[in-house]
């Protein structure tokens, strides 16, 4: 684009980037505003730039601190916490087109990638050479390898294999002054000095731009089986989740559906759930011994007072179990198209303790009861994340108000349960006043202590994670 005659910060971007890296169109502004997440304000930038290297990220940061223009860097806009909402008069830095894998290194198990490579084309590209990138959001297939690192972003395998912390191994960020620090290491282990790449990972953009990041691969993961075992209660369900664990199961995936959510899917039709069914607890293996694992697993199910359990033998029949939990999302939208004016739906993201799983999913029943809502509920049983899901009318000022209540009450319930209100989604804008609840004082002066020491100008994504 040509920068609008005497529009400093455009004529001072336009120096050093091509025409076709700024947008400033209504359209590109608009579709730039937000990410995902429901309930966060969002400003209108000033220009989209969609850089292809470090030096013109540098420059764009350099420019933006001159001019005292704050910055927010984009990935898929895929988070559901607001962490990728416009600021009024921002720079929105879309890292959507550096997208290289640089180099996957199979003796050291590793691949080194810019920030915008797709998740799942990530995970295809190490499949290729015989190894394995295991980090799984639900967005995998959209969402981007910076934004996952920025949010600190989970999966549906992390009972056994981690969260995408867990597989940085090192980081080149390019900080507010337009300087680049590389932090981390290729070795497999390292402990000189502080950890700075964990600083990092979940900042959510607040105290430097992720241009390359080092992960840490796996050997290819095994086949896996599976089973679905219904309960009438979540109670029940939640006793199944303890024996499991206390009997030294380390399942790849451990999934709980309550029984609103048992009965969405039951009705888009999965062959195993029944229409009147209560909590659904899905468990897969994929150890070596996986088919002794999945007949231990549903014993204790049974033993937990399972109406029913349904143990794979082979590939197809855990493909039909593993379809249940890949059907909530259709389930909930087909649920949602049943209802009258503009329907919506936010997917909520807390954490608990594994032993009180149950007791949280039974205060979000009574939240959504107490509130008229439709709240279905999802979660990652074997480490305490749940994801209610409220559906309500947009439209209707009244749904909005016990939306929120609800989102309220239910981030209440987590903390009084012991855990914390967020488990991988992050906190962006829309639990940035959340935060002040869940940590001590001191705690939050010594984070916003790191981000006047790195960001003192305060214009790296402003208003997110810190108050």
């Amino acid at each position: 684009m040509t920068p609008p005659v005497g529009d400093p910060l455009l004529a001072a971007l336009s120096e050093a980037l091509p025409p076709d890296a700024l947008g400033a169109s209504d359209v590109e502004l608009a579709l730039h505003r937000h990410d995902a997440a429901p309930f966060s304000e969002a400003g209108r930038p000033a220009v989209v730039v969609r850089p292809e290297s470090v030096e013109q990220v540098r420059h764009v940061l350099r420019t933006a601190r001159a001019l005292g223009v704050p910055v927010v860097p984009q990935g898929a806009r895929t988070g559901l916490a607001g962490a990728a909402n416009a600021v009024d008069g921002c720079v929105v830095l879309s890292m959507g087109r550096m997208n290289r894998i640089l180099e996957i290194d199979a003796a050291n198990r590793l691949v080194r990638c810019e920030p915008g490579v797709i998740t799942a084309d990530l995970a295809a590209a190490v499949a290729g050479e015989g190894l394995c990138y295991p980090p799984d959001p639900a967005s995998w297939e959209s969402c981007t390898i910076g934004g996952n690192i920025a949010t600190g972003a989970g999966g549906l395998c992390c009972v056994k294999y981690g969260v995408t912390a867990d597989y940085v191994l090192g980081l080149t960020v390019v900080l507010a002054d337009g300087e680049v620090l590389r932090v981390g290491r290729d070795t497999a282990k390292g402990v000189a000095g502080y950890d700075l790449t964990r600083l990092f990972v979940g900042s959510e953009g607040t105290l430097g731009v992720i241009v390359e990041a080092t992960l840490a691969l796996r050997p290819p993961r095994p086949p896996a089986l599976a089973l679905l075992a219904s309960f009438a209660s979540t109670a029940d369900a939640g006793e199944a989740v303890g024996a499991i664990v206390r009997g030294g199961h380390v399942p790849s995936a451990l999934e709980l559906m309550d029984r609103t959510t048992t009965e969405a899917v039951a009705a888009l039709g999965h062959p195993l759930l029944a229409a009147a069914g209560g909590a659904t607890l899905i468990a897969a293996s994929d150890a070596p011994d996986a088919a002794a694992r999945v007949r231990a697993m549903a014993e204790l199910c049974r033993e937990a007072k399972a109406l029913s359990v349904v143990a794979a033998e082979d590939e197809e029949a855990t493909a039909r179990v593993l379809d249940a939990r890949r059907m909530v999302m259709p389930a909930l939208a087909a649920r949602a198209e049943r209802m009258p004016g503009e329907v919506t739906a936010f997917v909520e993201d807390v954490a608990v303790p594994r032993d009180r799983l149950p007791a949280l999913i039974e205060r979000i029943e009574e939240i959504a009861a107490g509130h008229g809502l439709y709240i279905a509920t999802v979660g990652h049983a074997g480490d305490g994340n749940l994801h209610p899901t409220v559906v309500f009318d947009r439209s209707d000022p009244d749904a909005v108000r016990r939306a929120r209540e609800a989102y309220d009450a239910v981030m209440a319930a987590g903390l009084e349960l012991g855990g914390t209100i967020t488990g991988e989604h992050g906190v962006g804008t829309l639990k940035r006043d959340w935060l002040t609840r869940e940590l001590p004082e001191r705690n939050l002066r010594l984070q916003r202590d790191i981000k006047r020491l790195l960001d003192p100008e305060g214009l790296l994504n402003p208003g997110k994670v810190l108050a």
